[in-house]
């Protein structure tokens, strides 16, 4: 299949990429760094998640980020919901698009959400039901696609039928992420295929982590395949508070680099996304987790 002639790409930074931070990030910060990836040209920018902070601090000052930001005419915010909880308290500050988020690995939910597959997708139905009515986008997160850290190998069909069903239910947007990033080019396209088997290919978008160095091949293999939505964290920020060992998630400026570089459209202002990670590295205390990043700032 010919590659996309233009991909979008859905910044999970503030959301993904802050949440597995040990050190508190000020409100403030937040609230800037949504304000400099606005500025880029990214489309789709998920700003934050309201999960109880217990079980996420980093992401507790939820309400005030999303009103803090300054949202741009054409640029999405999703922000990330549990359950009708969540959601409620995310439309009370305006939000307009959100995300729901389960695994294709029993094991894992159990970790993470202390329900089995199943029964999260049950909690899930009176989100998409209420956001139906409110007209409001749902997008469907599918984690440890390639694998799991409790269980190991993830079977195909496994994914597929989670994948199916949070599209059956009403997600616009099917979201598969290797959450321990242990995937390799040829199991990804395997991945895809199967799943776009039962879900179009355009309700489709792939996640990559980057433990192992095989995010931006994978997402090749993908592209290939004719995938053309990719998640990516500015500065690779990021990893999974309950998946051990994962470290962050693909780096934005390293995804537009590769695209920009095989002719393919982001709208991404690159110089501009380079700066804005090394302004969050900065911010963190430590190097920037992106290759091309350090390449332009190289050249001064």
């Amino acid at each position: 299949m010919a590659l996309p002639g233009r991909v979008r790409i859905v910044e999970v930074g503030p959301r993904d990429g802050l949440q597995n931070e040990k050190t508190l990030v000020p409100t403030a910060a937040k609230i800037e760094l949504i304000d400099r990836l606005s500025a880029t040209g990214l489309q789709t920018i998920e700003a934050t998640s309201f999960v109880s902070p217990r079980w996420v601090p980093q992401l507790a000052d939820a309400a005030e980020v999303f009103t803090g930001i300054a949202r741009k005419p054409g640029v999405s915010y999703p922000v990330l919901v549990p359950n009708l909880q969540g959601y409620e308290r995310a439309r009370a500050v305006g939000a307009a698009e959100v995300a729901v988020f389960t695994a294709a690995s029993e094991a894992f939910n159990l970790k993470n959400t202390n329900a089995g597959i199943d029964e999260s997708l049950q909690r899930f139905a009176p989100v998409l039901e209420r956001a139906a009515a409110d007209g409001v986008r749902v997008r469907g997160y599918v984690s440890t696609v390639l694998g799991c850290p409790y269980q190991g190998e993830v079977p195909l069909a496994d994914v597929v039928r989670v994948a199916k069903a949070l599209h059956a239910m009403g997600c616009y947007e099917i979201s598969l992420g290797d959450t321990i990033g242990v995937g390799t080019p040829a199991k990804a396209r395997a991945m895809l295929r199967a799943v776009a088997a039962e879900v179009p290919m355009p309700a489709l978008a792939v996640h990559f982590h980057d433990t192992w160095g095989q995010a931006l091949a994978n997402l090749l293999a993908c592209l290939e395949e004719g995938v053309a939505v990719v998640d990516a964290a500015v500065s690779g920020a990021g990893g999974c508070p309950y998946a051990k060992g994962a470290t962050g998630n693909v780096a934005t400026e390293d995804v537009a680099y590769m695209l920009h570089g095989m002719g393919i459209d982001t709208g991404v202002d690159l110089a501009r996304l380079a700066d804005t990670g090394r302004w969050l590295a900065a911010l963190l205390g430590r190097e920037t987790g992106s290759k091309a990043g350090k390449a332009l700032a190289s050249r001064g």
